[in-house]
Order: structure tokens, then sequence, then C-alpha cells
């Protein structure tokens, strides 16, 4: 039996009958029983013994052990029948499905992902032995997010041809608040003050209804990091936390936290140094860590100069730089010394630039954005700028970039360009039913990535009873090598204003067609330069009895035929200017933007005008991770005619060039259109209400007095902005963050005409008919303001944009509007 109790002790995972043999034997055969899904062959290749081997104890435990590591079996037995050795083994089931029941903390797919790294995957054999394991792993991740009382059981279930099914079953139960948090030995500051700064909470106010007291394991690791910043970033270099104690409340329901701090002594800085090899960069590099004797120590500015320094030293090929501040102190007064040591390391070159996750994109397109260049060092802020270029572009809706040594050489790195593609065309498609417009369509494809070459094309069309137009563009980015790019454009409309949304009546019909070219002046500003020519036939038929469509129109009317249309021909120049830093092209959440435009009807056209128009919008990261923004937006616009025609008349602003305001996403909370000046009407009142198409009609009563239409007219002049805090979305998933944006918004704007004489009407009596009364269109006083809620989405079946507005101040007669939507396709 000697040989028995050795090879017993040798077995392992289970329980495992020796070889019934006494002395070494020569093999003569070799059989393996009770395999189903293994081969023979398979079996045969872990047991290292041959027939005619000759073999020992030790050679049958190692054969043993080797058929283990195969991982297929539960059970083997080894014996000797003669000079044959068998091997008897039970194979491990197969997982053939694997379930969970009672999980909300934790998703399915994390659970998955969780079972996956400890080899659980359907279709593999099943190891009994890391059950048990995965069950204790489980409870205590629900014990660090302070679910005390969660269980979790794996049940294994036999099906036939030996298979199983695992059947996970999770009693989560309610998280264990936190009744108390504790802090021992402050004295510089209250715990008030300490407990401020941490995430965890053991008292809510009143107001805060979606906080919780939840204690969790990681974020008290957090508070502590936090909790010794605040002291280090205040002078207290030698703050330490001595202790941590978590208890429990005996039903498990409630945790008591206590931090035992010894806050120290505060330092002064007394002096700085730089140690090191500063590859002749002496003078920039102790500027930078130059901390002027006296200030109080701040753990955050020592760790910026340790980050400049770094930066610093990236922007010139060293990749790898070793930045490290040793503080030196003197207990007798309390001050510090700080030495930066500095190891530039090797100056490191650029081998290749890659990209990853453009299918649609070409990797031209990509590359043309980057400022780093193969061959040359290595120069974080070139690596970055073309990160940020590629997020400009709005085709990607995350840019990531890594470096990676290149494996035998200690100069060389490659750099990878990984970018998570979003839909950069849409497609716009709208039906719709109308009282007085009945029956609209329109639709529109409008691609910025052109099979991938990053060129802009578009196609718009739309038609309904008021408006009809098409239009065809294209936009080539890069037309030379040095960014100048070029547009052009072939449109036409019909537009029948009357039956539009609170306008007043006139008939145009346009055909044009323009083209530009941009001229980068650097990486964030560029100049824009145009010309086009457009033909507009134009009818006022019934309203040039309008004063503000009178004073324009009648020099170019016909006496003989005042009802036709009158054409103009109208040769355009523009220029502009812009300058964008914005992190990326779609959901900003940092930088800037200003666009500047202006264009003129040359003297060359029928009328003269000029329209100036400026743009700005600025992000302001309230929070490190950017989900907090705050936003400030404004828009300007100013138009005006400008010379004299043949007949000595001054040129006006065509009132179709106007300004309004539109309502989505300009100042939302009132009608389209309804903001601004209305059209005005004087030499009678009206004996009967307007037409429902937009025209004066009735018939002029004999005393003189002023008509205000319902409908507008706009001006000449404009200013709209809007204050915007940007918010995290509430209930949705992480990775749709860069896809759906939420934001609490203030609007306020106003349309003015100058050219409006308020002291020509403001003495005469409102007409009985008038619904509205006479303001002084020309001031831009009676400026608007809404609030409200704004939720964009970037969704499969594209761009979605909910608003809900409030009119926070409005002047009789403004139509307001509470909730408002545009909805589109994207691919």
């Amino acid at each position: 039996m000697t040989f028995k109790k050795l090879l017993v002790s040798a077995m392992i995972a289970s329980a495992v009958a020796p070889a019934y043999a006494q002395d070494e034997f020569v093999v003569e055969d070799i059989e393996v029983k009770g395999l189903q899904r293994v081969a023979l062959g398979a079996a045969l290749t872990y047991i290292p013994v041959r027939v005619g081997d000759e073999v020992s104890e030790l050679q049958i435990r190692s054969a043993i052990r080797s058929l283990y590591s195969s991982t297929h079996f539960d059970y083997i037995d080894a014996r000797r029948d003669d000079n044959t050795l068998i091997f008897s083994v039970s194979e491990r089931p197969t997982i053939a499905d694997i379930t969970f029941d009672g999980n909300s903390d934790i998703k399915d797919e994390q659970l998955q992902g969780s079972l996956t790294d400890n080899n659980i995957i359907v279709g593999e054999p099943l190891d009994r032995t890391t059950i048990a394991g995965i069950e204790k792993g489980l409870e205590d991740f629900y014990h660090s997010v302070g679910k005390y009382n969660a269980s979790v059981e794996v049940q294994v279930v036999d099906l036939p041809r030996n298979r199983v099914e695992l059947r996970m079953t999770f009693e989560e139960g309610d998280a264990a608040e936190i009744a108390q948090i504790n802090i021992v030995g402050n004295k510089a500051f209250s715990d008030a003050q300490l407990l401020d700064t941490f995430e965890l909470r053991d008292d809510l106010p009143w107001w805060n209804v979606i906080g919780e007291k939840r204690y969790q394991k990681q974020q008290l690791s957090g508070d502590l990091e936090t909790l010794e910043s605040f002291y280090r970033d205040r002078g207290y270099l030698r703050f330490q936390v001595e202790s941590v104690q978590v208890s429990m409340t005996p039903d498990r329901e409630g945790v008591y936290i206590t931090l035992n701090v010894n806050e120290g002594d505060k330092y002064n800085v007394s002096e700085t140094d730089v140690i090191g090899d500063l590859k002749g960069h002496e003078e920039m590099i102790t500027r930078i860590a130059q901390i002027e004797e006296g200030t109080l120590y701040n753990a955050a500015q020592v760790t910026y100069i340790e980050d400049m320094i770094s930066r610093f030293y990236g922007r010139y090929g060293y990749a790898y730089p070793e930045v490290r501040a040793i503080p030196e102190h003197n207990e007798d007064d309390k001050t510090v010394k700080i030495t930066f040591s500095v190891n530039p390391g090797k100056r490191v070159y650029v081998r290749r630039i890659k990209f990853e996750g453009n299918s649609a994109t070409q990797d031209r397109v990509l590359r043309r954005e980057m400022r780093q260049l193969e061959g040359a060092w290595l120069s974080d802020s070139n690596v970055e700028q073309g990160k940020v270029r590629l997020e400009r572009l709005g085709f990607f809706e995350t840019v990531e970039t890594s470096t990676e040594r290149v494996e035998g050489s200690d100069d060389e790195v490659d750099i990878t360009y990984k970018v998570k593609e979003q839909p950069s065309g849409s497609f716009n498609a709208g039906i719709g039913y109308g009282d007085y417009s009945g029956l609209q369509l329109n639709a529109g494809v409008q691609q910025n990535n052109f099979l991938g070459t990053g060129n802009r094309v578009g196609f718009n069309i739309s038609t309904s009873r008021f408006n009809k137009n098409a239009s065809v563009s294209y936009t080539d980015p890069y037309f030379t090598i040095n960014g100048v790019s070029l547009s052009g454009q072939i449109y036409m409309s019909e537009f029948d204003a009357g039956r539009a949304e609170n306008l007043v009546q006139y008939n145009q019909r346009t055909y044009g067609v323009s083209s530009g070219l941009s001229f980068p002046i650097d990486e964030i500003n560029r100049l824009n330069f145009g010309v086009g020519y457009k033909n507009q036939e134009v009818a006022a038929a019934n309203t040039d009895s309008y004063e503000q469509i009178s004073n324009f129109f009648q020099p170019f009317l016909d006496p003989t035929a005042p009802d036709e249309a009158v054409g103009f021909d109208i040769y355009e120049v523009n220029a502009g200017w812009s300058r964008v830093t914005l992190n990326r092209g779609t959901f900003p959440t940092s930088g800037s933007s200003q666009r500047f435009a202006v264009d003129v009807a040359t003297p060359l056209s029928d009328v003269q005008y000029f329209r100036f128009n400026y743009d700005y919008k600025h992000y302001f990261p309230i929070t490190r991770d950017q989900q907090w923004t705050f936003l400030t937006r404004l828009n300007l616009g100013y138009g005006n005619g400008y010379g004299e025609s043949d007949d000595g008349n001054e040129f006006l602003l065509p009132f179709w060039e106007n300004f309004r305001v539109t309502g989505q996403g300009d100042l939302r909370g009132f009608e389209p259109n309804t903001v601004g000046p209305r059209a005005v009407q004087l030499g009678g009142g009206m004996a009967t209400p307007p037409g429902v198409d937009g025209s004066p009609g009735g018939i002029p009563s004999t005393n003189e007095s002023v008509f205000v239409s319902q409908y507008a007219v706009g001006g000449n002049a404009k200013v709209v902005g809007g204050l915007e805090l940007i918010v995290p979305t509430p209930f949705i998933d992480e990775g749709m963050r860069n896809s759906v944006r939420t934001s609490v918004f203030v609007d306020f704007g106003m349309v003015w005409d100058t050219e409006f004489n308020y002291d020509t009407y403001k003495d005469l009596p409102m007409s009985p008919n008038s619904r509205y009364e006479l303001s002084d269109y020309s001031s831009p006083g009676d400026f608007r303001a809404s609030a409200g809620v704004s939720v964009q989405w970037i969704s499969p079946m594209g761009p979605l944009t909910f608003s809900l507005g409030r009119a926070l101040k409005e002047v009789a007669g403004d139509e307001t509007q509470v909730f408002s939507f545009n909805i589109g396709t994207t691919f």
C-alpha cells in the first residue's frame, strides 16, 4: 500500500485513485476511458508516456498532472492492468447557457465580461473550482458599493450530453446609507469645510431630491485623496490621514466613517532650484520653475510646474522626460526648498503615423490635418493639434491618440489616431398640413464627407403652397495643398411670403449662382472671399400700401402696371473672417467660434445695399471632464442701402433682405417671425379686417389713421444672444455622452428698423380695426427674453432638437411658443 499512499498524495484538484503497481514496469498499452468530447489523440498528447517506456510512480503522477493541465477533466484515475496503463477520466461538462436574474447594479454585459476573464464561456468546459471564487468576487463588489446584505448564488443545472446551464441569482438588497462621517484631529478647518469637498454625504439638503447617502468604497478612496490635496494645496505639506475606520450598524444598513488626521504645520517656500541636463534650456526652465519666496506651499502649483516642464520638453521631441519635485524641509522656520530634478531623456522621432476606425473616411483626409510629420522629432503640441483638427471636422464622435515605442529602437515611436466615425451627412425630410399652407413636402441631402473625401456636397429641395426651392452646393476644403478651399452653389426659389408664418404678403422668385475661396491665415483664422449673381423678381401687390414696403418698392413700380413683378439683377461680393478654437465640430465643450461676414450688392446691381453679420460663441468648461459647460453666444446683424438711383432716390435695404427672429435655436419660446417690426399702413384705417393671406384687404375708412398689421416685415438691425448651461443628460449611458446634449438656456433678442420714422405716425389715431398698438420700431429697447430647457440628440434616425421655453419678457401682441422641435434623418 506504500505506492498507493504516495500516489494519493500527488493527486491535485480532487481525490484520485492510484495506479495499482508496486514496481516499475514496461508499458505495453495505454488506454483512456470515459472520453466523450475529447478525442483520444488529444488526450494522449497530454500523457508524457509512450508504449515501450518503463514507468515509475513518479512518472504516473506527472502524467496525471499533465492531464489536469489540459482543463478538460474533473476527475482522473490511473491504474495498471498487467502491463497496460489505464486512465479513467470524467470530462468537465460544457457550458450550454448562462443566465442572470435579479441584477440591477451590475449590467449583463459587465457580468459576461467578468466571466469571460475567468474563462467561463458558453461552449467551453466548466471548471467547478472557479464557482466559489466568482460568487465571492461578486459579493465583494456589492460590499464595495454599500450593499452588505447582497448575496450571489451560482446554480449548475445538468443537461443531457454532459452539458450544464449556469444560473446566477442575485439578491442585491438595499445599499447601506452613511449615518455619520467624523473627522478627528482637524483644527485649521471645520468638519463642514472638509466634508463639503467630499462626494460621500452623511446629510443632504431638502432640495437635493436625487442625491444619495450610499456608501461606496471607491468614492471614499477618492475623498481621501481630495482631503489630502485640500490640505497640501494650503501649505500643510506633511498632512496625513493616519487611520480610517468604517463600522456598520447591527442591521448592516448604516455605516459610520471615522477619519483620524494629522494636519501638521504650514510651510512657506524658501527657494526653488533646478538640477539635471536641461539641454540648453536653462533660462526657460528656471523661469517656469520659479516660485516667489515666502509663498505658501501649494502642491497643485508644484504639480502644475512639473507638468509644464514635461510639456515644454515634449515640444522638442523629448517624449518621456522625468521631472520630479524634491522638497527639503526646514523645521526651524517651517520653510521648504523645492528642487526640480529634470531628466529629458533621449529625443524621440516619429517613424509612422497610423489611423484606425476610419472605415468611411479616406486616410488622406485625416493625414492632411496632421501637424506632426513622419521622420521629424516628436512634438506633443503638434500631435495634440492634429487631434483637435480632426475633432473639428465633425466627421468623428471621438478621437484618441496613443504613442508606442518602436520595438528594438529607443528613439523612435509610432503615433496612432483612433477615431470613431459619426454620421457626417444629413437627410432632412418633412411632411405636414396647415389650414393656410396646405400640404408641405421637403427633402434635403447634405454630406460633409462625400465618399470619404472630406468634400462637402449638398442638394436640397422643398415645396409647399408658399415655398419652392432647390439648391446644389459643393465645397473642396483642400482645393490647394496649402488648405485654400473652393466652394460653389447654384440655387433657385419661389416664395409666397403671405402664406408663410406671420409674414406680410409678397411673391419672390430667385435664380442665382455663387462661388468663393477661403484662405487659412493660421491654425485658427481664415479669410473668405466670394462673388455671386442672382436674378430676383418681386411682386408686392396689395401690400405696397404698407409703409415699410412702399418706401422701398415705389421707385421701381411701373405706374401703368403696378401689380406686375419687378425684376432685379444683383451682383454680389462678400468677404468674411472666422476664428475657431472649438475642441470639436459637433457638440463642442470648450473654445470659441467667431465669424464676421459682409455681403455687398455692387453698383452694377439694380439695387445697392450691404449686410453685416457677426456670430460669436464661447464655451467655458466648468468641470474637468467638461460635462458641465457654460455657453455664451451673440449674433449681430445690420444692413442698409447706399448710393442713389438714376432718379435721385436713395437706395434702401430690400424688405426681403430684412433680419428676422426664427425661434428655434435663436429666440426660443416665441413663434417664428413675430418679434420685431410689424407692417404699418398710413392713409386710412380698415373698414373690414385684413385678408387671411396677409394682404391689408378691406375698404379704407375716410378718417386718416394708422393700421398695424399682425404680420411682420423684419428690420435692418438684429441682436440675438443667449446664455446656456450645458449639463450631463440624466438616465443615459456614458457611451451616448457625445451624441446627446441637454442645456438650460436664457435667450434674448430684438429686431428693429433704423429707417423707421416713428414721429410720422405717433400722433395719428389708431384704426379701430388694428389689433396691435403702434411701437417705435426704430428703437432696440423692446427686447424679448425667454428661458427653458433644450435637448439635442444625434440619433441613428437623425438629429433631433426639442425645446421647452417660456417667455420672460414680451411685448403686447407677441406670439409665444412653449414647445418646439426639429427632426431630421442622418446617415
